[in-house]
């Protein structure tokens, strides 16, 4: 194939040579049949290099030729418009794309060349890693700052509904601090509560839970899971006083039957269904992937039939970290469980409770991967955490701040790798290590910090994120956000993963804002300490 010519020419000769259908591409790549025309016309260009990435790859695209993709991309974005000034040299970033083809396709393709990223940016290394850039400076005896590439693309915009939370609560009572959606479970709504009996039904805490949000105007993912025990009454019993089974049921009518009646009674009150908590922890759910992928098919047909507006998440996937868990998420992807939904449900966490929020990205950076491998790239909805959170200590006074507020600016950080929205476990209880708010009492200073990050980023699109190594141990972090309302003008987010690190403030720097909203003005060329807890350096233009 010919690498030349625009984008819609090389989509276009690349469908040709497929011989997909527009149709099976757009199933493949879950973007609607009539933009992948206009895409292989010409009479539109996709505003992120992912999209243009996926139908290539649906369409059985050489690494060479996405590099060509990219490049071409590229050309066409910056000719409408001018992008915001970037961390990384322009050389370097040259250099990285110019790398692109030459990389193996397997080496997650996606980040490296839709975002200009290299696998070093999610890992924390030790050592000097070259020059001082300029704008950092070493401030007493702490350490210099080294950037490294980062990813940047056009606007991304950050919805309020980024900044999910699971309600583990079943009466009604919603935040007290900033979110902007939330997810039912553990909250007593699992199946074997809302369907005691076949055909009986208790829509009593559901409902009462679907008004509250309903009056606060957040958004609802609700989770199917929990089987009855009468459903399967020789499953092993779930982790639940319920009864309810961690197992399919018997007969998968009465599973048909319940995702119907949730549906029927909610069209047009739940945004989105979450089709099972875990579909690859026994503890939740034993049965074979076809088992999964056939519920997911039925629960889909049957959720956009109630409401064609309808979201579909579909199974969540956790235990990434380990090599069982991985293999249940690829044979998934394998066997075309994501043709049947809109968005993948994953687990984020860190090996250990104590370890930095950031070190998710290399569990991201595993599910980019895997999900490349099998040939999918969907939409991703973080939608929960460990199995064992309840059984882990209390993070130190110290982290509680920096943890919560970092969970969501590592989400923001995996924009790049099509990570949407981040549901914090949980909201309303307080057997977990990190509380943002008990129900009937305050907010903690963690939950306040949320509410503080929530509304520095009110109205943002980030533009670009990168990691600089120090010389000594840790890394700095900072993504840029650009607002359009009330005036133009953009901020920096900053932080570290441990320890703090002086850098000088840049031409247009001219204040520093921290979690407890104090602004400090600042001028060109003054020291700004960044540390583990986030600052808003706010720019002028």
């Amino acid at each position: 194939m010919s690498t030349g010519g625009d984008v819609s020419d090389q989509l276009s000769r690349l469908k040709t040579r497929s011989g997909r259908s527009y149709e099976w591409i757009a199933r493949r790549t879950h973007t609607s049949k009539s933009s992948v025309q206009r895409y292989c016309a010409g009479t539109a260009t996709p505003p992120v290099f992912g999209v243009v990435e996926r139908i290539a790859l649906a369409c059985g695209a050489s690494a060479e030729e996405v590099g060509c993709l990219f490049r071409a991309w590229d050309r066409e974005r910056t000719a409408d418009s001018v992008p915001p000034p970037a961390p990384v040299p322009l050389e370097e970033a040259r250099s990285e794309a110019a790398a692109v083809p030459r990389r193996r396709a397997w080496a997650n393709t996606a980040f490296v060349t839709a975002v200009l990223v290299v696998v070093a940016v999610l890992v924390v290394r030790n050592g000097p890693a070259g020059g001082k850039p300029s704008g950092e400076s070493t401030g007493g005896s702490r350490p210099a700052v080294t950037v490294e590439p980062s990813w940047k693309r056009g606007a991304m915009v950050v919805p309020a509904s980024f900044f999910g939370v699971t309600i583990n609560s079943s009466t009604g009572a919603m935040p007290g601090i900033r979110v902007g959606a939330v997810r039912l479970w553990d909250s007593q709504t699992r199946w074997a509560q809302l369907e005691p009996s076949r055909g009986t039904y208790d829509w009593t805490v559901l409902d009462r839970l679907v008004d509250g949000a309903g009056k606060a105007g957040l958004p609802v993912l609700f989770t199917f899971g929990g089987t009855p025990r009468w459903a399967n009454p020789e499953a092993p019993a779930a982790a639940y006083p319920d009864g309810s089974r961690a197992a399919p049921p018997t007969d998968l009518t009465d599973w048909e039957e319940i995702v119907r009646s949730v549906s029927r009674r909610y069209a047009g009150r739940i945004e989105a269904y979450e089709v099972w908590p875990l579909g690859n922890d026994p503890r939740f759910f034993n049965g074979g992937v076809g088992t999964l992928v056939d519920m997911t098919r039925r629960a889909s047909r049957i959720l956009r039939a109630a409401d064609p507006g309808v979201t579909v998440v579909c199974p969540g996937m956790g235990n990434l970290w380990t090599t069982e868990g991985q293999a249940v998420l690829r044979r998934f992807a394998e066997a075309g469980g994501y043709d049947h939904c809109d968005v993948a449900s994953v687990k984020l966490y860190q090996r250990r409770p104590g370890d930095a929020p950031e070190t998710m990205l290399d569990l991201v950076a595993t599910i980019d991967q895997l999900m490349h491998a099998s040939g999918v790239q969907p939409r991703l909805w973080v939608t929960g955490t460990t199995f064992g959170i309840s059984e882990q200590a209390p993070l130190p006074a110290e982290l509680l701040r920096a943890h919560a507020t970092r969970y969501y600016l590592t989400g923001l950080y995996g924009k790049a790798l099509n990570i949407e929205r981040m549901y914090y476990y949980n909201w309303g209880g307080s057997r977990i290590p990190l509380v943002l708010q008990a129900e009937g009492l305050p907010p903690t200073p963690a939950g306040q910090a949320v509410d503080r990050l929530q509304e520095w980023l009110d109205g943002a699109s980030v533009t670009s994120c990168q990691r600089g190594a120090t010389a000594r141990r840790g890394s700095t972090w900072q993504c840029r956000v650009e607002f359009s309302k009330p005036r133009q003008r953009a901020a920096t987010v900053r932080w570290t993963d441990t320890g703090t690190v002086d850098v000088e403030a840049g031409p247009r720097d001219v204040a520093v804002r921290d979690l407890d909203d104090r602004v400090t003005p600042v001028r060109p060329g003054d020291r700004i300490t960044v540390s583990p807890e986030p600052v808003l350096v706010e720019q002028n233009g």
